[in-house]
Protein backbone atom coordinates (compact mmCIF):
# COMPACT_ATOMS: atom_id res chain seq x y z
CA UNK A 1 0.00 0.00 0.00
CA UNK A 2 1.41 3.66 -0.89
CA UNK A 3 1.48 5.93 2.25
CA UNK A 4 1.09 9.70 0.93
CA UNK A 5 1.72 12.44 3.52
CA UNK A 6 -0.52 15.06 3.73
CA UNK A 7 0.13 19.07 4.22
CA UNK A 8 -2.94 21.13 4.65
CA UNK A 9 -2.24 25.04 4.37
CA UNK A 10 -4.30 27.17 5.69
CA UNK A 11 -2.59 30.88 6.81
CA UNK A 12 0.78 29.75 5.07
CA UNK A 13 1.17 27.25 7.82
CA UNK A 14 0.48 23.73 7.59
CA UNK A 15 -1.96 22.55 10.04
CA UNK A 16 -4.88 20.25 10.44
CA UNK A 17 -8.70 20.70 11.13
CA UNK A 18 -10.68 19.05 13.31
CA UNK A 19 -13.39 17.09 11.55
CA UNK A 20 -12.70 19.76 8.43
CA UNK A 21 -13.88 22.57 10.99
CA UNK A 22 -12.40 25.75 10.66
CA UNK A 23 -12.54 27.33 14.06
CA UNK A 24 -10.52 24.37 15.13
CA UNK A 25 -7.16 24.29 14.08
CA UNK A 26 -4.21 22.68 14.84
CA UNK A 27 -0.75 24.83 13.32
CA UNK A 28 2.44 21.92 12.96
CA UNK A 29 4.77 23.64 11.15
CA UNK A 30 5.32 27.19 10.18
CA UNK A 31 7.20 26.68 7.10
CA UNK A 32 5.41 24.28 5.17
CA UNK A 33 8.06 23.71 1.92
CA UNK A 34 10.68 22.60 4.99
CA UNK A 35 8.02 20.11 5.80
CA UNK A 36 7.51 18.69 2.53
CA UNK A 37 11.40 18.01 2.17
CA UNK A 38 11.42 16.40 5.04
CA UNK A 39 8.74 13.76 4.02
CA UNK A 40 11.14 13.56 0.88
CA UNK A 41 14.54 13.19 2.96
CA UNK A 42 12.41 10.10 4.69
CA UNK A 43 11.12 8.39 1.65
CA UNK A 44 8.24 10.03 0.02
CA UNK A 45 7.94 10.09 -3.48
CA UNK A 46 3.95 11.84 -3.34
CA UNK A 47 2.67 14.46 -1.70
CA UNK A 48 -0.87 15.78 -1.23
CA UNK A 49 -1.14 19.18 -0.83
CA UNK A 50 -4.68 20.64 0.18
CA UNK A 51 -5.43 24.92 -0.02
CA UNK A 52 -7.74 24.95 2.50
CA UNK A 53 -8.61 28.24 2.03
CA UNK A 54 -8.89 27.78 -1.87
CA UNK A 55 -11.07 25.04 -0.65
CA UNK A 56 -13.34 27.44 1.14
CA UNK A 57 -13.55 30.59 -1.02
CA UNK A 58 -12.74 28.31 -4.41
CA UNK A 59 -9.99 30.50 -5.13
CA UNK A 60 -6.23 29.56 -4.89
CA UNK A 61 -4.71 30.89 -1.88
CA UNK A 62 -1.32 29.57 -1.47
CA UNK A 63 0.10 29.48 -5.09
CA UNK A 64 3.49 31.02 -4.42
CA UNK A 65 4.01 28.71 -1.62
CA UNK A 66 2.68 25.76 -3.49
CA UNK A 67 5.13 26.85 -6.05
CA UNK A 68 7.72 26.75 -3.99
CA UNK A 69 7.12 23.47 -2.88
CA UNK A 70 7.25 22.19 -6.85
CA UNK A 71 10.47 23.52 -7.51
CA UNK A 72 12.22 22.85 -4.37
CA UNK A 73 11.38 19.47 -4.17
CA UNK A 74 11.46 16.07 -6.50
CA UNK A 75 8.25 14.88 -5.32
CA UNK A 76 5.40 14.30 -7.27
CA UNK A 77 2.37 16.61 -5.89
CA UNK A 78 -1.06 16.50 -6.23
CA UNK A 79 -2.58 19.64 -5.37
CA UNK A 80 -6.05 20.29 -3.97
CA UNK A 81 -8.17 23.19 -2.75
CA UNK A 82 -10.02 25.87 -4.96
CA UNK A 83 -9.66 24.10 -8.11
CA UNK A 84 -13.01 25.04 -9.72
CA UNK A 85 -12.02 24.92 -13.55
CA UNK A 86 -10.58 24.13 -16.60
CA UNK A 87 -7.60 26.80 -16.18
CA UNK A 88 -7.36 26.59 -12.62
CA UNK A 89 -6.51 22.84 -13.67
CA UNK A 90 -4.52 23.47 -16.44
CA UNK A 91 -1.75 25.66 -14.18
CA UNK A 92 -1.59 23.39 -11.62
CA UNK A 93 -0.34 20.94 -14.07
CA UNK A 94 1.51 22.79 -16.32
CA UNK A 95 3.15 24.33 -13.02
CA UNK A 96 4.87 20.98 -12.33
CA UNK A 97 2.16 19.40 -10.60
CA UNK A 98 1.85 15.51 -11.21
CA UNK A 99 -2.19 15.27 -10.17
CA UNK A 100 -4.83 18.25 -9.38
CA UNK A 101 -7.90 16.91 -6.91
CA UNK A 102 -10.93 17.74 -7.70
CA UNK A 103 -13.98 17.95 -5.30
CA UNK A 104 -16.76 20.59 -5.22
CA UNK A 105 -16.81 20.98 -8.90
CA UNK A 106 -17.40 17.41 -9.84
CA UNK A 107 -20.86 17.93 -7.75
CA UNK A 108 -21.22 21.13 -8.64
CA UNK A 109 -20.33 21.24 -12.28
CA UNK A 110 -19.93 17.92 -13.23
CA UNK A 111 -19.85 18.88 -17.19
CA UNK A 112 -16.85 21.07 -16.35
CA UNK A 113 -15.62 18.46 -13.98
CA UNK A 114 -15.63 15.82 -16.71
CA UNK A 115 -13.72 17.86 -19.35
CA UNK A 116 -10.71 18.64 -16.94
CA UNK A 117 -10.41 14.73 -16.59
CA UNK A 118 -11.20 14.33 -20.21
CA UNK A 119 -7.70 16.92 -21.24
CA UNK A 120 -5.64 15.78 -18.23
CA UNK A 121 -6.49 12.40 -18.55
CA UNK A 122 -4.87 9.81 -15.61
CA UNK A 123 -3.89 13.31 -14.14
CA UNK A 124 -7.18 13.91 -11.76
CA UNK A 125 -8.09 12.63 -8.63
CA UNK A 126 -11.69 12.82 -7.59
CA UNK A 127 -11.89 13.85 -3.85
CA UNK A 128 -15.54 12.14 -2.43
CA UNK A 129 -15.55 13.51 1.16
CA UNK A 130 -18.77 11.82 3.30
CA UNK A 131 -20.46 12.85 6.05
CA UNK A 132 -22.98 9.67 6.61
CA UNK A 133 -22.60 8.87 3.46
CA UNK A 134 -23.61 11.94 1.32
CA UNK A 135 -20.75 14.13 -0.22
CA UNK A 136 -20.01 17.11 1.53
CA UNK A 137 -18.81 20.64 -0.59
CA UNK A 138 -16.98 23.68 -0.34
CA UNK A 139 -14.49 23.06 1.70
CA UNK A 140 -16.61 20.66 3.68
CA UNK A 141 -18.66 23.75 4.85
CA UNK A 142 -22.04 22.30 2.39
CA UNK A 143 -23.39 18.79 2.53
CA UNK A 144 -24.87 17.82 -0.90
CA UNK A 145 -27.55 14.81 -1.86
CA UNK A 146 -25.22 13.31 -3.46
CA UNK A 147 -24.40 9.95 -2.48
CA UNK A 148 -20.57 8.46 -2.12
CA UNK A 149 -21.16 5.02 -3.77
CA UNK A 150 -23.31 6.22 -6.78
CA UNK A 151 -21.11 9.25 -7.54
CA UNK A 152 -18.13 7.34 -7.46
CA UNK A 153 -19.55 4.72 -9.69
CA UNK A 154 -19.99 7.98 -12.54
CA UNK A 155 -16.14 9.49 -12.27
CA UNK A 156 -14.37 5.49 -12.03
CA UNK A 157 -15.85 5.97 -15.86
CA UNK A 158 -13.81 9.52 -16.41
CA UNK A 159 -10.58 7.94 -16.86
CA UNK A 160 -8.99 9.30 -13.52
CA UNK A 161 -6.15 8.81 -11.58
CA UNK A 162 -7.86 7.54 -8.13
CA UNK A 163 -10.73 8.52 -5.71
CA UNK A 164 -9.43 10.54 -2.61
CA UNK A 165 -12.36 8.96 0.18
CA UNK A 166 -12.36 11.37 3.56
CA UNK A 167 -14.87 10.01 6.48
CA UNK A 168 -15.05 13.41 7.73
CA UNK A 169 -16.52 12.31 11.04
CA UNK A 170 -13.08 10.35 11.06
CA UNK A 171 -10.64 12.98 9.65
CA UNK A 172 -8.24 14.35 12.12
CA UNK A 173 -9.39 12.08 15.29
CA UNK A 174 -6.49 9.34 14.94
CA UNK A 175 -9.11 7.37 16.32
CA UNK A 176 -8.90 4.97 12.92
CA UNK A 177 -9.71 5.05 9.48
CA UNK A 178 -13.22 4.19 8.11
CA UNK A 179 -11.16 0.75 6.79
CA UNK A 180 -14.76 -1.28 5.81
CA UNK A 181 -15.96 1.98 4.05
CA UNK A 182 -12.79 2.64 1.97
CA UNK A 183 -11.99 -0.88 0.97
CA UNK A 184 -16.14 -0.94 0.26
CA UNK A 185 -16.05 1.75 -1.91
CA UNK A 186 -12.99 0.06 -3.49
CA UNK A 187 -14.79 -2.94 -4.20
CA UNK A 188 -17.60 -1.26 -6.64
CA UNK A 189 -14.41 0.72 -8.76
CA UNK A 190 -11.54 -0.12 -10.69
CA UNK A 191 -9.56 2.90 -9.93
CA UNK A 192 -7.66 2.98 -6.76
CA UNK A 193 -9.83 4.33 -4.01
CA UNK A 194 -7.18 6.11 -1.17
CA UNK A 195 -8.21 6.32 2.39
CA UNK A 196 -8.17 9.60 3.83
CA UNK A 197 -8.87 10.60 7.99
CA UNK A 198 -8.60 8.83 11.05
CA UNK A 199 -5.00 7.26 10.97
CA UNK A 200 -3.23 7.65 14.44
CA UNK A 201 -1.11 4.43 14.45
CA UNK A 202 0.89 2.16 12.43
CA UNK A 203 -1.77 -0.85 13.00
CA UNK A 204 -4.20 1.42 11.41
CA UNK A 205 -1.78 1.36 8.13
CA UNK A 206 -1.56 -2.44 8.38
CA UNK A 207 -5.08 -2.59 8.62
CA UNK A 208 -6.26 -0.73 5.52
CA UNK A 209 -3.43 -2.29 3.40
CA UNK A 210 -4.66 -6.21 4.78
CA UNK A 211 -8.28 -5.06 3.68
CA UNK A 212 -7.03 -4.84 0.03
CA UNK A 213 -6.79 -0.75 -0.03
CA UNK A 214 -4.38 0.40 -2.28
CA UNK A 215 -3.09 3.67 -1.06
CA UNK A 216 -3.72 6.48 1.89
CA UNK A 217 -3.08 9.95 2.92
CA UNK A 218 -1.43 10.29 6.56
CA UNK A 219 -1.36 13.78 8.19
CA UNK A 220 -1.59 14.34 11.79
CA UNK A 221 -0.28 10.85 12.67
CA UNK A 222 3.04 12.15 10.94
CA UNK A 223 3.14 15.65 12.22
CA UNK A 224 2.07 14.69 15.79
CA UNK A 225 4.55 12.21 16.17
CA UNK A 226 2.78 9.10 16.47
CA UNK A 227 5.07 7.85 14.00
CA UNK A 228 7.47 8.92 11.32
CA UNK A 229 6.83 8.25 7.61
CA UNK A 230 10.34 6.29 7.60
CA UNK A 231 8.69 4.15 10.07
CA UNK A 232 5.26 3.84 8.31
CA UNK A 233 7.20 2.72 5.36
CA UNK A 234 8.98 0.48 6.73
CA UNK A 235 5.64 -1.56 8.30
CA UNK A 236 4.14 -1.73 5.06
CA UNK A 237 7.24 -3.09 3.28
CA UNK A 238 6.25 -6.28 1.15
CA UNK A 239 2.59 -5.95 2.41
Amino acid sequence: MELIPAIDLLDGKAVRLQQGRYDEVTVYDDDPVAAAKKFEQQGAERLHVVDLEGARTGRPAHVPLIQSILRETSLQVQIGGGIRNEDVAAQWIDAGAARVVLGTIVVKAPDEARTICARHPNAVIVALDARDEKVAVEGWQEQSAQGVSELATEVDRWKIASILYTNIHRDGTREGPDVEGTARLQGQVGTTVIASGGIGELEHLRALSVAGVRAAVCGRALYSGAFTLSEALGALEGM
